[in-house]
């Protein structure tokens, strides 16, 4: 537990923010409800690490933003409306303790505002996770490979595009992870890629015959610009810029330009209304999904294979397969 009598000076971190949090919480309300807290700010936590690349173990506390709570909102969809809305609940109670014993300053104001904006109302039945728009963007991104192209660096971005967004949808790997990816790092033989995930673990990831097959077109294109970058193949990143600022040589894209690949094709197929709804852990949870029901519904093999250290952290994807129930109900009674 932080000891809050600290001064100012003192840098506490997320985690200990939040242990401290839920320590009081323990000692003041009802066990169901610091249940209820707990899982809500492991969530929190698990928002952080996942889709801002932050290690809660070690970010001060005081550089913590207030817009990441309308961030999270977002976060939460693959959640029912009601354990939303109580999550986001736990996460506003928590940065008003933070204000409170003054580990730093939000606006406690403007987070209720993003809360009313972004968080859905209990009851309100609207889609949990875009899968089927995931789909037509994993479509829209195969047929890149046939796009009309005015110059042979926009015909490298659509290949190294169309394998890249292949490679998150069927590999589960976090945006980070893939683009820390060197060309060593793949079997071509087996499929698969030996990587340092998140933790520092070490894990096998399994790549797709469909996302193999891109990544060879995407490198067979590339072969000119590896041939003379100096450095043996095996040390190139997987995946390379191929913007002005990258010239003829081979440099690793960053988290930023993945994401912005992510975003730029969403764009393009889908509209911006879907900017915020597709981000590139959405084809996280699309590969989680897709494995569970491959594998009806089989919550270890899932767990394995998107390397979730907690099952329960796996357990959270399982009710959105429930779509094959109501599909099969109203297929059975309706076409009577």
């Amino acid at each position: 537990m932080v000891n809050l009598t600290q001064t100012n000076s003192d840098i506490v971190s997320v985690r200990g923010a939040i242990n401290s949090y839920l320590d009081m919480v323990g000692l003041s309300r009802s066990q169901l409800t610091s249940e209820t807290y707990h899982y809500g700010l492991s969530s929190f936590c698990n928002y952080l690490e996942e889709e801002k690349n932050i290690d809660v173990d070690q970010y001060p506390i005081q550089n913590l933003s207030e817009d990441e709570v309308g961030r999270f909102a977002i976060y939460l969809k693959i959640y029912t409306p009601a354990t939303e809305m109580l999550y986001l609940q736990a996460v506003l109670n928590f940065y008003e303790f933070l204000s409170a014993e003054r580990l730093s300053n939000p606006n406690i104001a403007r987070i209720k505002l993003l809360m009313r904006q972004r968080a859905r109302k209990p009851g309100q039945r609207l889609p949990q996770f875009p899968r089927e728009k995931i789909d037509e963007l994993i479509e829209y991104a195969i047929n890149l490979a046939h796009a009309p192209v005015t110059e042979e660096t926009e015909s490298l971005r659509n290949l190294r595009d169309r394998s890249f967004i292949l490679t998150l949808a069927d590999t589960g790997l976090r945006v980070h992870e893939a683009c820390n990816l060197q060309r060593g790092d793949l079997d071509w033989n087996e499929g698969k890629a030996l990587i340092i995930g998140k933790g520092d673990r070490q894990a096998v990831v399994r790549f797709s015959a469909r996302s193999m097959a891109a990544l060879r077109d995407y490198l067979a294109a590339r072969a000119a610009l590896d041939g003379t970058s100096g450095k043996s193949l095996a040390s190139l990143p997987l995946f390379a810029r191929h913007d002005r600022g990258a010239g003829k040589k081979i440099k690793p894209m960053t988290t930023t330009t993945g994401r912005n690949i992510v975003a730029q094709r969403v764009k393009e197929a889908l509209g911006d209304q879907f900017l915020e709804k597709i981000t590139p852990h959405s084809f996280r949870h699309y590969f989680v999904t897709t494995v569970l029901r491959a594998s009806g519904g089989n919550l270890k093999v899932a767990q394995e294979l998107a390397r979730h250290k907690n099952i329960a952290v796996t357990q959270r994807y399982a009710h959105l397969s429930d779509d094959d129930l109501d599909q099969a109900y109203y297929q059975m009674f309706d076409e009577k």
